[in-house]
C-alpha cells in the first residue's frame, strides 16, 4: 500500500483544518436514530483540535442532487454531532461563499464548525475543481475521515486533497491499515467468505479475490450457481442458471491460480421462505425438486472450521444464507463464532465489511471480536474487487 500522511505527520497548528467526515446518518423526523457514525469520528475531531488545529467538518447526506433541499440539509445532525463532541458547534447554512466564510472567520482554537451538505451543489459529485478551490480556501489543510466515500472522485473527497496539505483521519488510518493486513500485505494463508444473492454482482470480486487468497469460501444464493454449473440439482432455489458457464470459467481459474473454492458440502431446505419454516438438513446433492436451498448444514460449517485453523487471515463479505430468518441463520452465526474465537485466541487476523455482512455478525453477537469490521459499504466492496478508491490515491499520490 502507498505511504499516505496521517495527523501525527502534519502541521497544523493554528490552521483551519478541513475534515471530511461521514455523517449521512439514519434520520426519522429531524432526530439521528443512530449516531454511531458520528461517535466514530470523534477521535480524529479531537486529534487535531490536540494538535492546534481547528476542525471544519464536511459532509454530504444523502441524495439532493446539485439542489438545495431542506430535508437533507445537516444542521439536523448539529446536535448528534454536539453530544458526541462534547462542546457547541458552529453550523455554516452553506459550505462555500459568504456563510461559511462568516463561519469560519469567527472560529478560535478549541472549535470545532459543521459546514452545509456539500453535495448542494452540483460541482461537489462533478469535482469541480472551482467548487474545490472555493472549499480550499477556507482552510489551510485537509483531513479526509470518510472511507466510506473514497471511491466517489467528489470534489470533497478527492479535488480538496489536491490543493491543500492532505493526509487521513484515525477513521481512515484504521481502515486503510486493517485493508492492506487483509489483503495488501497478508499473513497467508488467507481465506476470502463471499456470500450473497448473485454472481452477476460480485464478478469482479470474485475474480480479484481468486488471484490473492488462497481459500475461497462462497455462501449464499450465489453458491447455488456454482453447484448448477458443478451439475448438481437445487430444486426451486435461488440460482442464475445463465451465470453457470461464467461460474465454472471462475472454478477453472481457481484451479489455474491455486486457489481453492469452498462450496457447501450439506444444505438446510424448506418449502417455503419464511421464518420457522419447517426445514430439513441434506447433503448438497439431494435437494429435493420442490426446495430450496435457505443455508448451509453443520457438516459445511465443520469444513470451514478446518479451513479458518489453517489460515492466519479471514475477509468476509456476505452471510452464508438467508440469515434474516430462523432459522436459516445458523451457518452464517456458527461461521461467525468460530472465526470470532480464532481472532481472540490471537491466530486469525479477522476483517470484514458490507452491509449484510455486519448485520450477520452483530445478529451473532460477536463483531466486537472480529479484528475490523468496516462499515465503508461500497468502497471496502471495490476495494475487494482491486480498484483504485479516487480519495485514497488522493491521499497517497
Amino acid at each position: 500500500m502507498a505511504d499516505f500522511k496521517t495527523i501525527d505527520d502534519m502541521d497544523l497548528d493554528g490552521k483551519v483544518v478541513l475534515t471530511r467526515v461521514d455523517l449521512n446518518v439514519p434520520v426519522d423526523q429531524g432526530r439521528v436514530t443512530d449516531a454511531t457514525r458520528i461517535e466514530k469520528i470523534v477521535p480524529t475531531v479531537k486529534d487535531i483540535q490536540e494538535k492546534g488545529g481547528i476542525p471544519v467538518l464536511l459532509a454530504h447526506f444523502d441524495r439532493p442532487k446539485g439542489k438545495r433541499v431542506d430535508s437533507m440539509s445537516l444542521k439536523q445532525i448539529v446536535p448528534a454531532l454536539e453530544a458526541a463532541l462534547g462542546q457547541p458547534v458552529a453550523f455554516a447554512d452553506d459550505c462555500i461563499g459568504g456563510p461559511a466564510k462568516r463561519v469560519v472567520a469567527a472560529l478560535n482554537p478549541g472549535d470545532v464548525a459543521l459546514l452545509e451538505n456539500t453535495r448542494f451543489h452540483e460541482g461537489e459529485e462533478g469535482n469541480d475543481q472551482t467548487f474545490a478551490a472555493s472549499m480550499a480556501a477556507l482552510g489551510g489543510a485537509y483531513i479526509n475521515d470518510a472511507f466510506s466515500a473514497a471511491h466517489r472522485a467528489h470534489a470533497s473527497t478527492e479535488g480538496l486533497a489536491r490543493l491543500l496539505p492532505a493526509g487521513a483521519g484515525r477513521l481512515m488510518e484504521a481502515e486503510l491499515k486493517a485493508l492492506d493486513a487483509a489483503l495488501g500485505n497478508p499473513e497467508r494463508p488467507v481465506v476470502a467468505i463471499v456470500g450473497g444473492a448473485k454472481v452477476s454482482t460480485k464478478l469482479e470480486l470474485l475474480t480479484n479475490l481468486i488471484e490473492k487468497v488462497d481459500h475461497l469460501v462462497i455462501g449464499g444464493g450465489m453458491a447455488n450457481t456454482f453447484l448448477v454449473a458443478k451439475g448438481i440439482e437445487v430444486g426451486k432455489s435461488l440460482a442464475e442458471r445463465d451465470m453457470a458457464d461464467t461460474a465454472s470459467a471462475i472454478l477453472e481459474k481457481a484451479d489455474a491460480t491455486g486457489c481453492q473454492i469452498h462450496l457447501p458440502v450439506d444444505i438446510v431446505v424448506a418449502r417455503e421462505f419464511k421464518a420457522g419454516a419447517a426445514s430439513e438438513t441434506l447433503p448438497v446433492d439431494q435437494c429435493p425438486a420442490d426446495a430450496m436451498i435457505l443455508d448451509a448444514g453443520p457438516d459445511t460449517v465443520e469444513q470451514l472450521r478446518d479451513v479458518f485453523g489453517r489460515c492466519r487471515t479471514l475477509i468476509w463479505n456476505g452471510p452464508l444464507g438467508a440469515f434474516e430468518i430462523e432459522p436459516f441463520d445458523q451457518a452464517t452465526n456458527a461461521a461467525a463464532r468460530v472465526a470470532a474465537d480464532a481472532t481472540r485466541d490471537g491466530s486469525l487476523v479477522s476483517v470484514a465489511g458490507g452491509g449484510d455482512t455486519v448485520a450477520a455478525l452483530n445478529k451473532a453477537g460477536v463483531a466486537g471480536d472480529f479484528t475490523f469490521i468496516s462499515t465503508a459499504g461500497g468502497a471496502f466492496l471495490e476495494w475487494m474487487e482491486g480498484k483504485e478508491l479516487p480519495g485514497v490515491a488522493a491521499l497517497t499520490d
